[in-house]
């Protein structure tokens, strides 16, 4: 099926077409896991007609790339809804992961599902790994069922397994461009994401957890309700 995705595109600098141009009305036109057009609304979508549209507040940005996320699903555990009550929402880890003791497999597991989750809230849509891809079984899986993207390390701000790198692929401090995975281009996957800012500007200040859709290899993996 045809999506047209719409909402002001927020593009890194060198994209095509050029930021200005797309800005107030853009679009991204997705056919099954590829992108087919990218440019102002009324363009994308005169060439394709009868396809689904999806209207987004915020802004429009290709997918993100998270640099942390051995750390994030292995020093992290991810507390079961069941258990916010006792444990709470957010990440456990230093010392208050040290005091859940072994937590065995199973519950390993659950947790790094539930990570992945998050990064996926996060307009997550790549985490890299030295040599682009992941030994430790239980991260493996649940990426490769995720559908996310494994790249590299290269040019990764800092060490990998920091003191206590976050969720949020901008809190190393990098602009759209070097926080996003890739450019949206025609004829690549299409990795998206929303985010209920007005602009970049905004969306560096506040984050990516105002993420309100993610989109992965075309399927709408995220949405807020």
């Amino acid at each position: 099926m045809l999506t047209i995705h719409t909402a002001p595109l927020v593009l890194p600098a060198g994209a095509d077409p050029a930021p200005e141009r797309a800005l107030t009305e853009g679009a991204v036109l997705v056919d099954g896991d590829r992108i087919t057009a990218v440019g102002p609304y009324d363009e994308v979508s005169a060439g394709a007609p009868g396809a689904r549209v999806r209207r987004w507040p915020g802004v429009l940005t290709p997918g993100l790339r998270q640099w942390h996320p051995l750390w994030l699903l292995r020093h992290c555990y991810h507390p079961d809804p069941r258990e916010a009550g006792e444990l709470g929402e957010d990440p456990l880890w230093g010392e208050r992961l040290a005091a859940l003791g072994d937590l065995g497999e199973t519950r390993w597991s659950g947790s790094v599902r539930r990570g992945v989750q998050r990064m996926l809230r996060h307009g997550t849509t790549a985490v890299a790994s030295p040599g682009a891809r992941f030994r430790d079984p239980l991260v493996a899986a649940a990426v490769a069922r995720s559908g996310l993207t494994v790249v590299g390390t290269t040019h990764a701000p800092g060490v990998l397994l920091g003191e206590r790198p976050g969720l949020d692929p901008f809190a190393e401090g990098y602009d759209l461009a070097g926080t996003v995975h890739g450019p949206l281009t025609v004829g690549g996957r299409a990795d998206l994401a929303v985010f209920d800012v007005p602009d970049e500007t905004a969306l560096r200040e506040r984050g990516a957890a105002t993420c309100v859709a993610t989109v992965l290899a075309g399927r709408l993996v995220y949405r807020a309700r």
